[in-house]
């Protein structure tokens, strides 16, 4: 398993590839904040490990762990919101 450390979004995780949530973004309106919400009760939060399973044939939605057990179904523009660090690709070479 090679490791990477640069912050990216969940967006441009590949599939098979985990990756540790840094934050969530929010502009500030209630709508985002909202969303935000959501997403910390699905479990994305800071510190929690994410790998994303496998990606719709047009790229979208995406189909994402969130920890060791729950899987949901998230938006690109959602994922986009996700930060995230400390890459891993999980595919056995």
């Amino acid at each position: 398993m090679h490791q990477q450390s640069y912050a990216m979004d969940l967006s441009e995780l590949a599939v098979h590839h985990s990756a540790t949530v840094v934050g969530v973004s929010s502009d500030g309106s209630d709508l985002s904040n909202s969303f935000k919400d959501r997403l910390e009760a699905m479990g994305i939060r800071k510190g929690r490990t994410v790998q994303v399973m496998r990606k719709a044939p047009g790229g979208d939605p995406y189909e994402v762990r969130v920890g060791s057990t729950t899987e949901i179904a998230i938006r690109k523009s959602e994922a986009a919101l996700v930060e995230i660090t400390d890459v891993i690709n999980l595919k056995k070479s």
